[in-house]
């Protein structure tokens, strides 16, 4: 049984000893390729969906020849890599300081979609959309970082090959943040914060009025009037969402 355990032990150290030299000679070679050398085999790796080792052909690139004639399309390349690791931190700080350094750059675009993109797929990433039964009710500052990164791409390139995709994600974004905010307004209502309900409820109409949650705060707008025994504001609150939305089957008498 010792002879045993001590033949696991030497091929386990074996293989630990393998690994460690293979990483070691892993970083020499990454140590004597020049910078073209370093972008190709990091396009190659990007082409294949290895991500781990275009990251890190992409960052020794970036960190050993920060001047050269690669060095702006390995900083996006690195972007979108940490993108598709989910590595969201990585990718924004690096978004942040290449349009910090770049503000000119022909391709500054594609950095502010990528931008929007990363706080996107954080916002509605497909464990998000597996475990959460109601994305209203979650932490919004994703979707909202999202919305303000589209808002900046379609505002400075509004004529970008980027633009469309960027409108199309602020419309759902919008809508999420109408829901957030209903979903808010509603948490009052139960507590009793008849005045706060109001308040949420008026921002959604007021700040997100093409939204699918705008006839449904107007409706808990009515209710909380009626609460609060404001009827003037309840039958005003009625009489808009009359008239904008015939077809509500809420409470609206």
């Amino acid at each position: 049984m010792m002879l045993r355990t001590l033949a696991i032990g030497l091929i386990a150290a074996s293989l630990l000893t393998g690994c460690a030299g293979s990483k070691k000679q892993e970083d020499i070679e990454l140590q004597q390729q020049n910078a073209q050398e370093l972008y190709d085999s990091a396009k190659t790796a990007l082409r294949t969906g290895n991500y781990p080792s275009a990251i890190k052909k992409l960052e020794a690139l970036d960190s050993r020849f920060p001047f050269g004639p690669y060095s702006q399309q390995a900083q996006m390349d690195l972007i979108y890599a940490y993108f598709k690791s989910n590595d969201a931190d990585s990718a924004l700080a690096l978004a942040d300081r290449f349009i910090r350094q770049n503000p000119r750059h022909p391709n500054l675009d594609y950095v502010y979609y990528m931008r929007g993109l990363v706080n996107y797929g954080e916002e509605v990433g497909l464990l998000r959309d597996a475990l959460a039964a109601d994305l209203s009710e979650r932490d919004n500052s994703n979707a909202r970082q999202s919305f303000k990164d589209f808002s900046e791409l379609v505002s400075l390139f509004p004529q970008s090959k980027y633009a469309e995709d960027a409108r199309l994600r602020m419309v759902h974004l919008r809508n999420r943040l109408a829901d957030y905010e209903l979903h808010v307004a509603r948490y009052y209502m139960q507590r009793q914060s008849y005045m706060g309900a109001v308040n949420r409820a008026k921002y959604v109409v007021e700040h997100f009025p093409k939204t699918p949650a705008v006839p449904d705060a107007l409706n808990l707008m009515i209710s909380a009037y009626d609460l609060l025994d404001l009827p003037e504001l309840a039958e005003e609150s009625r009489r808009v969402l009359k008239l904008n939305f015939p077809d509500y089957r809420g409470r609206i008498d």
